[in-house]
């Protein structure tokens, strides 16, 4: 498959986070933040992880969302066990460190489930023997990092990380950097805006969008690129939010459309690019459709109320009455905490609504309160 890169940038950021910091004897590393299916993933794949490469780093990477149904904090621990097994002498380290000197057949005596969150061999311990051994910054990318503070091991696993940090930055090792994204920047924001998060004041950037240069990439791979103008598609991008995805499939459409004639290329190109993000929008409303009143109510406070949402304070008591009310003029249900939360699970589980951990939600798609605001709910 062709991958569009965007080598620039990236050799840019590697070369920013390889250089030690002139105003913190520990720095964080960087938070990215871009909206879901805008080309992030790939970035950090196919394009940042190369690029720190090249600057002489290991780079370890652990992607939150590949696997919904596990703890962050696990997922965070298997990335640093993959990276220490292939370091034979780092597991020789570590093998001593917890009182096992001998050596098997087979090999080491030392079991890597010991190394992680209240184990014998800790994250921060196990960072600095890789450190040590390969005698290279360690860059750990964490993708989708928001989904770190939904569970207790994964906002564990964080506070661990700031104490690899802390250690690996010191004059006896050789750094370490992390780099976490997320789709949600106020979601991203949580793990750095409070005094009580492990990365406090870490800077927070927007990722750029793709731009006019991918598509003059991705007209160029179409075989009746003739016809299109890229400053045109590129009108089509922005309306389809900057996803890549779109123009694929409506790419992937116009390629088996068997009634499409030369010189209608253009015209039934722009026609599927708005099928598709018509199509996309109708679908999260369907969900949003399909909601108990009380469901409903309590989405549209919360996509109303934004980062200021405080579930069951008495004034947001108070606005589920008055927007039930309007939605459902002849409901005899009361809003209370007990079934408030009970709304919000059931939002949860239908992949409308985020949790902390310390129980501050969000929308999971910040873009579903511009598609309620278009449709009037809010």
């Amino acid at each position: 498959m062709a991958v569009f890169h965007r080598t620039a940038l990236a050799d840019d950021l590697a070369r920013k986070l390889a250089e030690p910091s002139a105003t913190s004897a520990a720095p964080s590393g960087l938070f990215l933040a871009a909206p879901r299916r805008t080309g992030k993933s790939t970035f950090l794949r196919e394009d940042l992880r190369p690029a720190l490469e090249r600057q002489g780093a290991l780079v370890i990477y652990a992607d939150l969302w590949a696997d919904r149904a596990a703890d962050p904090g696990e997922v965070i621990v298997n990335a640093v066990r993959t990276a220490l097994q292939q370091q034979q002498g780092v597991v020789a380290r570590l093998a001593r460190v917890s009182g096992v000197e001998k050596v098997s057949i087979g090999g080491l005596a030392f079991s890597l489930d010991r190394v992680g969150l209240g184990k014998g061999v800790s994250l921060s311990t196990a960072l600095a023997a890789l450190s040590d051994e390969s005698r290279q910054l360690v860059v750990l990318i964490i993708d989708e990092a928001q989904h770190a503070i939904t569970s207790s091991t994964g906002s564990d696993a964080l506070f661990a990380l700031k104490a690899a940090r802390d250690e690996l930055n010191s004059s006896a090792h050789h750094g370490l950097r992390i780099v976490a994204t997320g789709s949600n920047r106020d979601k991203l924001a949580m793990l750095r805006n409070g005094k009580d998060q492990a990365f406090f004041g870490a800077p927070l950037v927007s990722f750029p969008t793709l731009g006019k240069d991918y598509i003059e990439w991705f007209v160029g791979q179409l075989p009746y690129r003739a016809e299109l103008d890229p400053e045109r598609v590129y009108e089509w991008f922005a309306a389809a939010a900057y996803r890549p995805e779109i123009l694929g499939s409506a790419a992937d459409a116009l390629h088996f459309d068997l009634q499409v004639q030369p010189g209608e290329y253009a015209s039934r190109f722009e026609e599927l690019v708005h099928e598709q993000v018509t199509a996309g929008n109708q679908e999260a409303l369907r969900v949003v459709h399909s909601l108990t009143p009380l469901q409903a109510t309590v989405l549209r406070v919360l996509a109303t109320a934004g980062s200021s949402y405080a579930p069951y304070e008495a004034a947001t008591m108070a606005l589920y009455a008055q927007v039930l009310a309007a939605i459902d003029p002849q409901s005899s249900i009361t809003p209370d905490t007990n079934n408030v939360n009970q709304a919000l699970q059931a939002l949860q589980d239908k992949g409308l609504v985020w949790r902390a951990s310390r129980g501050v939600y969000a929308l999971e798609e910040a873009s579903l309160a511009d598609l309620m605001r278009q449709a009037g709910m809010i």
